[in-house]
């Protein structure tokens, strides 16, 4: 029995071991001095949002960047809240930033790429940027990204994301999960074999959205603005789609205040897995689900003394020790500082990410007030 355990998390290491590997060759870019050029056209869908629209208009201001080479454009997806009331109060209040507010059209069954899509209509120039409404920038973000436009030939950058700073279980429990995301993600692109990305820090041209048909063939997920239009451009242009590894080029995001809105949410996540068309992001995900049943099925088995408890010790530490290495590095990129609950936090994650799979199987997930299946 052991021997089936070992092989299944041995699979589980290597794999690990390789995007590890993949981290290691995107190198982290550092922007020179170069005067901005690139117009931007930054697109934020939002529903509901009153309590983060103050941070994100904010976030606006400060931003290091011409203000002629940008455009904010906001769409509301029927929000039951004053999120259009704070809208509407900050551009009187400033006035002298492009600003456009949108109503969002139902098209598909994904009230997100309806948004996008409906502001892509509109946008001035090339760039498109997309974020979340509860997100918040670094001062250069946009002066990074031009940086980068400048200086190498691409149509599509992916960037990286973070959660704002606290001492809670539950939030550190959530910048581990998010670093594991993201070092997958950069290890992906490390390996030439990119296939995931965040939309809450994702650029691309207008051209190569409208060349890629935009979301269509994957607008019966409600989910997936992001990931399944990063595969379609890495199959069609592999050479044009960059993994932006910069630290002014790190957004921040607010964790979820509770567990359930944190189920719900990595239902949604999961409900897109099914869906890729990335091999490689199909057998990814695969291997991390088999690599967390495995130690729960060692755990249960360990209990029911059919397996002994140091063998069990042996399967958790190597998925432990491998799991500790990406998230170090993929934190100290991300936030710089130490990996506070890892251990709980490590004992959770199994528990946690199999019963979200098996939930957002059978289930769906609700968000934003909706119910959606997977």
């Amino acid at each position: 029995m052991i021997v089936f355990f070992l092989l299944v998390i041995l699979v589980y290491a290597v794999t690990m071991a390789q995007l590890i590997y993949g981290f290691g060759r995107i190198k982290t870019f550092v922007p020179g001095r170069n005067a901005p050029k690139t117009f931007f056209s930054i697109v934020v869908p939002f529903r509901n949002e009153a309590q983060n629209l103050p941070d994100l208009l904010d976030s606006f201001k400060r931003l290091d960047y011409p203000v002629d080479l940008f455009e904010i454009i906001l769409v509301d997806d029927f929000s039951e809240d004053h999120s259009q009331k704070i809208v509407y109060e900050w551009r009187m209040q400033n006035g002298s930033f492009e600003f456009t507010l949108l109503e969002n059209t139902k098209i598909s069954g994904s009230p997100k790429k309806d948004a996008i899509a409906r502001a892509i209509h509109i946008v001035k120039q090339q760039w498109v940027v997309t974020t979340d409404a509860d997100c918040t920038f670094p001062q250069n973000w946009l002066r990074t990204l031009d940086d980068y436009i400048q200086q190498n030939e691409t149509s599509m950058l992916i960037g990286s994301v973070k959660y704002l700073p606290g001492n809670s279980f539950i939030r550190n429990f959530q910048q581990l999960d998010l670093a594991s995301l993201q070092g997958a993600t950069i290890g992906s692109f490390g390996l030439g074999l990119g296939f995931m990305c965040n939309g809450a820090n994702f650029a691309y041209t207008k051209t190569l959205f409208h060349e890629l048909g935009g979301f269509a063939g994957n607008n019966n997920k409600a989910t997936g603005d992001d990931v399944f239009l990063v595969q379609k451009a890495v199959a069609r242009h592999p050479q044009k789609v960059h993994y932006l590894k910069a630290q002014d080029n790190i957004i921040s995001t607010k964790p979820l205040k509770n567990w359930q809105a944190l189920f719900q949410q990595h239902a949604r996540w999961a409900s897109k897995a099914g869906a890729y068309q990335s091999v490689f992001g199909k057998d990814l995900a695969v291997i991390v689900f088999a690599g967390n049943l495995c130690v729960l099925v060692a755990l249960a088995f360990s209990l029911w003394a059919r397996l002994c408890w140091a063998e069990f010790a042996v399967v958790f530490g190597i998925k432990f020790l491998v799991d500790t290495l990406l998230l170090y590095k993929t934190n100290k990129f991300l936030t710089g500082k130490w990996m506070f609950w890892l251990l709980p936090s490590s004992i959770l994650y199994p528990f946690f990410s199999v019963f979200v799979a098996v939930y957002a199987l059978l289930f769906g997930y609700s968000w934003k007030g909706r119910q959606f299946r997977s």
